[in-house]
């Protein structure tokens, strides 16, 4: 760039400024262009550490680790906590225990706690354990929708649907997820048409947010805009969150370009736990630390005291007997 000019000295405007010295004019417009903008000013985190976080564990959580974790994750300003899963013991037997712990926890009166319910025979479950809020979770590939949950894509969304309706009669809200939505463990890279094909169908059935899940960790920025740029043409930006693995350390980056075009909600598992029992390889979550951190830096308001999510991570970290995920607690733990 050339020596600015003494005209610079003065008070001259910003529009006489750029006619007079087009160079100026052109690498101003650069700038801007790769600057971070268009960031949303609040992002909402759902912590599925409890639930996403502790379902892939070999070893069975005593009931009350997984309740204590959960009062300590209450009391740090997450506004969401995936408590646990009404599914079959059989296929998860790490969330047997869901009852128990959903009528164990004390319930802060500014959090939502969702619990995910594959059928309606979970939901009704639910219901009478006393959840005020469920997910149904689908997949993106016909491949890992009958290993996960033993049907069809097609067959899936219609015990989604009766779910929906089950809840709509007592004003229940529903989240939906959709799982391998940039990659699947057996089928490849995911086309975003098949993607936006299934959020469209939950999002017609109901579900107030849907997330989207890269469920082994594939996806990287330019595969997280096209996915994005699909599905914007079929439902509001403002109902969809991002769901990312850091199994190729994408996660951050991934979340960042979402935040770029309009998703203002992020799952996390705190201390980066996690994984997925029918996606060998399948890494931890994006850690709850890493991205605030990340947020907070960009002055995004979270809400979330970093602090006390790091203590919650702390201790169950410990009570599994392993060291943190998160880059974050690794390195404030350094200092």
């Amino acid at each position: 760039m050339g020596n600015v000019p003494a005209a610079l000295k003065h008070c001259l405007s910003y529009e006489q400024l750029t006619r007079d010295y087009p160079w100026l004019a052109a690498w101003l417009q650069r700038e801007k262009r790769n600057a971070i903008t268009d960031l949303p000013k609040f992002v909402k985190i759902v912590e599925v550490g409890p639930r996403d976080g502790l379902q892939n564990e070999k070893e069975i959580v005593p009931t009350d680790v997984k309740i204590q974790f959960i009062d300590l994750l209450s009391k740090t300003g997450l506004p969401a906590i995936e408590a646990t899963s009404f599914v079959s013991s059989k296929w998860v037997p790490q969330m047997a225990d869901h009852t128990d712990v959903l009528q164990g926890i004390h319930r802060a009166p500014q959090v939502k706690y969702p619990v995910l319910t594959p059928n309606l025979r979970g939901f009704r479950t639910a219901i009478a354990a006393g959840a005020t809020e469920v997910a149904v979770f689908g997949s993106a590939s016909e491949t890992f929708s009958r290993k996960n949950i033993n049907c069809s894509i097609e067959e899936s969304m219609q015990r989604f649907e009766e779910v929906v309706r089950a809840a709509k009669e007592l004003q229940i809200p529903v989240r939906g997820y959709v799982s391998c939505v940039l990659g699947c463990p057996y089928e490849g890279d995911i086309e975003p048409s098949k993607v936006t094909k299934v959020v469209k169908t939950l999002y017609g059935m109901g579900c107030y947010e849907i997330s989207l899940g890269d469920t082994i960790g594939v996806g990287t920025p330019g595969s997280m805009a096209r996915l994005l740029d699909s599905v914007k043409k079929e439902v509001p930006m403002s109902t969809l969150a991002v769901h990312c693995h850091d199994t190729y350390g994408q996660a951050l980056a991934n979340i960042l370009v979402a935040l770029q075009m309009g998703v203002s909600v992020v799952d996390s598992s705190v201390a980066g736990l996690g994984g997925c029992p029918y996606a060998k390889g399948a890494s931890g979550n994006v850690s709850t630390e890493d991205v605030l951190y990340m947020l907070h830096g960009l002055g995004v308001e979270t809400g979330v005291d970093l602090s006390k999510v790091m203590e919650a991570g702390d201790f169950i970290c410990k009570a599994l007997n392993r060291k943190t995920n998160s880059k974050v607690a690794q390195a404030k733990c350094r200092l």
